[in-house]
């Protein structure tokens, strides 16, 4: 009976350890999951770009001649560095510069007729003086007095229009070097040649109306960039002008320029197929930071709206539906759900008014599979 007794008892241990056995190798393995610990700083409210924006140069001139011809001369190449003023492009103008130097003589020749008629005015009029003395003594006739008068006068009228000549001639000069001018593109500001479009001996015609062509040559100022990038029209409002921002350019690898809203559009774009959106310009705030970069560039904005300093902040990637977080319970070694109020928050942090304490550990990695309210999880190191 002992002995079938002891059986009993054994094999009902037996049992209850493979069962124990059973139910441990069958328990939930933990969750690999992120902690982040709570801390306190600074929190900013921020309005991003819906796409991304362009870097564009402050002043960008695409030119082309106002009249067809042929392009003789072509003084500089892509990439040249030019001088306000400079001339960049010249179609053939010989018939024009000969117009110019043959009013230039022109000029020379009334200069000479001036002094001429002019000389001989001054000397019929000292002629007349003289009559006239000697009329009132008697010793001139009144003819020939009236006669030196009337010389004098004519004398001075013919240096007068002289004058006058040597002024249309002048005119007539503008008029030429205002020809010959609409032959050559000057640069209308220092800058950079971006792009040429034509050869020597190539015909250049002008652009029809309403009919874009690509432009003679491409003058960009790189001394003085800035961001043009599109606000969907809900954020718009919240921005004024003055505001600072953070720019961040996918060719330097997303490192952040301080900037300022210079400029807000008055009006929203309405473009087929798109949010609607309002375009914003925003400026470097140090002119240094854009000297190595080049117009046409990718680049995002951050307007900062609000800023929080030296409060409860959690990143804002840990915060799930319905304003809760995950908490890590040390003891446990498992997570619980928590409702917290929130305050401000960008796509980095978001600050908590109530519901968690500074030095509290909450998970992070909130979108992998088992991680949910009571799990029992591991902190995966990164």
């Amino acid at each position: 009976m002992k002995k079938r007794s002891r059986i009993i008892l054994i094999t009902i241990i037996s049992i209850v350890i493979v069962i124990s056995l059973f139910s441990w190798l069958k328990r939930p393995k933990p969750v690999a999951v992120i902690i982040a610990t709570v801390d306190k700083g600074e929190v900013q409210r921020t309005v991003t770009n819906t796409r991304a924006g362009t870097l564009k140069a402050c002043r960008r001139a695409g030119l082309s001649p106002s009249i067809g011809g042929q392009i003789a001369r072509l003084p500089v190449k892509e990439g040249d560095t030019v001088k306000q003023g400079q001339v960049l492009l010249e179609m053939w103008n010989d018939d024009l510069n000969a117009q110019v130097s043959l009013s230039k003589s022109e000029i020379l020749a009334s200069e000479s007729r001036i002094k001429e008629a002019c000389v001989i005015a001054e000397v019929a009029k000292r002629e007349a003086n003289r009559l006239t003395i000697l009329h009132k003594k008697g010793l001139s006739s009144e003819g020939d007095s009236e006669r030196a008068v009337g010389e004098a006068k004519a004398r001075k009228a013919a240096c007068q229009a002289a004058k006058s000549s040597a002024e249309v001639n002048r005119a007539r000069l503008l008029v030429a070097q205002a020809a010959l001018d609409r032959t050559q593109l000057k640069a209308p500001f220092n800058g950079t040649v971006a792009e040429i479009t034509g050869e020597l001996g190539e015909f250049v015609t002008p652009s029809p109306i309403g009919v874009p062509t690509p432009p003679a040559v491409d003058i960009i100022d790189t001394s003085c960039l800035y961001v043009l990038a599109p606000i969907d029209e809900v954020d718009a409002p919240q921005i004024k002008a003055g505001m600072p921002a953070r720019i961040s350019l996918d060719a330097y690898n997303k490192t952040f320029f301080k900037g300022k809203v210079r400029r807000i559009a008055p009006y929203v774009l309405d473009r087929e197929k798109q949010a609607r959106t309002v375009d914003i310009e925003v400026n470097f705030i140090i002119e240094n930071d854009s000297l190595d970069m080049l117009p046409g560039y990718s680049a995002d904005v951050e307007i900062i709206i609000d800023s929080h300093s030296h409060v409860v902040r959690i990143p804002t990637e840990a915060l799930l539906e319905g304003q809760k977080v995950l908490v890590y319970d040390k003891e446990n070694k498992s997570i619980y759900e928590k409702e917290v109020k929130p305050g401000i928050s960008n796509w980095k942090y978001t600050e908590v008014l109530e519901g968690l304490n500074n030095g509290e550990s909450i998970v992070t990695s909130v979108d992998r599979n088992g991680v949910v309210d009571g799990a029992t999880v591991k902190i995966e190191t990164r």
